[in-house]
């Protein structure tokens, strides 16, 4: 019961803690109104940077979802250009991340960060199709120890203003694994190929625990 009321912090967040709770102070001082109001406020920024413990299914026959969040779309697109991948094929699954959701991102199966490729771009709302072109977004690469090639893409949202990256390149990582955080609202999509969807459009996910695909 304590680690849902009080779940664990991830470190972008203390900083972010620590001014919501100073200007709470002030406002205090000046307004009981205002400062409830903030109080409030601070508790939501807490809750934003939650970072909670996920139990992952640790099989790379499946693919586990990198957020929370809702599935926004499911498509078979081209494969991203800023990687030289337009000429194959792959599915294309969208999750996007409103403010209530945990942003903290997980790594959907086991293997090596193959390539990281981040991209300036524009604030539109992270839930609309073209945001996968056009917002500012970080390239993920993963090399399955199975061969495959899973491509993660963090992209800011209308509110997001840091996409943050934890993994390198050539890094050795497992299924489950935290990646990054994107602050504030935001979209992470997946593309694979050779994997069988096993999710739906507006269907709910939660990093590190709901499987999207199995392997064919």
């Amino acid at each position: 019961m304590i680690d849902i009321l009080f779940p664990k912090l991830h470190k972008e967040g203390y900083r972010f803690l620590a001014i919501a709770a100073a200007i709470t102070f002030i406002l205090l001082l000046i307004s009981n109104f205002l400062g409830i109001i903030s109080l409030i406020l601070t508790i939501w920024v807490y809750y934003f940077f939650r970072d909670p413990e996920r139990f992952t299914i640790q099989d790379e026959n499946y693919l586990i979802s990198p957020a929370d969040g809702v599935i926004s779309q499911i498509t078979e697109v081209d494969g991203p250009n800023e990687l030289g991948l337009e000429k194959k094929k792959y599915t294309r699954v969208s999750i996007f991340m409103n403010v209530f959701n945990c942003h903290v991102n997980r790594i959907p199966i086991s293997g090596k960060i193959n390539k990281i490729f981040y991209k300036p771009g524009k604030y539109i709302n992270a839930s609309l199709d073209k945001a996968s072109e056009e917002n500012e977004r970080n390239y993920i690469s993963v090399k399955s120890s199975n061969g495959q090639e899973i491509i993660l893409v963090q992209i800011a949202g209308l509110i997001a203003r840091r996409i943050v990256c934890e993994v390198k390149e050539n890094e050795d990582i497992k299924q489950g694994d935290r990646f990054g955080i994107i602050r504030f609202g935001s979209r992470v999509d997946l593309y694979f190929e050779n994997f069988e969807l096993m999710v739906k459009p507006n269907q709910n996910t939660i990093a590190g625990e709901t499987i999207l695909a199995k392997r064919k």
